[in-house]
């Protein structure tokens, strides 16, 4: 696979919180055992705002440039070619995206807490557990909703010509959810 959709790295985030949630939910304090998830999770979000275009503040740009020399054994990582005040902006996109995959994994877990216990009891009893029984214990598990269609501007238009509806939580800059719009003309709903 040479490409990943926006909600498949969303997904990526909220899986790699699990555990971090999953320990507030389960014990209501944290350890360091999921530092390295979270790590993990910040490179992956950061790459989304700087690199992949997906948020709607920060826009389809790539920020930074890469210092890398691979074929010199040296790797010096991403270097800031933007102003502070970009830089706040992406930060605030990083924390936004971690803390909504965070809430998800933590929301996913909560709603699905039964099927926890009852895969903890059965490592519990038996130690390891093979494929078929981890697959039979997770076919109880809620679906959660899909996320809505996002297509990172309020100016884009659908495939089949209508226009796209934008609901924005506090204002334009603000990440917004897109919806159809049947009437064909752009609307900012504020929730």
């Amino acid at each position: 696979k040479y490409s990943t959709t926006r909600n498949q790295l969303l997904d990526q985030l909220a899986y790699s919180l699990g555990g971090r949630a999953a320990e507030e939910l389960i014990f209501h304090d944290p350890s360091t055992g999921a530092s390295n998830d979270i790590e993990k999770a910040t490179a992956l979000a950061r790459a989304m705002v700087t690199q992949y275009g997906m948020t709607e503040a920060i826009g389809a740009i790539k920020l930074g440039t890469d210092t890398s020399e691979p074929f010199m054994g040296r790797d010096y990582g991403h270097q800031r070619d933007y102003s502070e005040n970009v830089a706040s902006v992406v930060d605030a996109e990083i924390r936004k995206l971690i803390e909504k995959a965070h809430q998800e994994a933590y929301d996913i877990l909560e709603a699905n807490r039964s099927i926890l216990d009852e895969m903890v009891l059965q490592l519990l009893e038996k130690e390891t557990l093979n494929k078929e029984e981890i697959a039979e214990i997770f076919s109880k598990v809620t679906a959660w909703p899909k996320r809505p269609a996002w297509t990172g501007s309020a100016h884009h238009w659908w495939s089949n010509g209508s226009r796209a509806r934008v609901q924005c939580n506090q204002s334009p800059a603000a990440a917004c959810r897109m919806t159809r719009s049947t009437a064909g003309r752009p609307r900012r709903v504020r929730s």
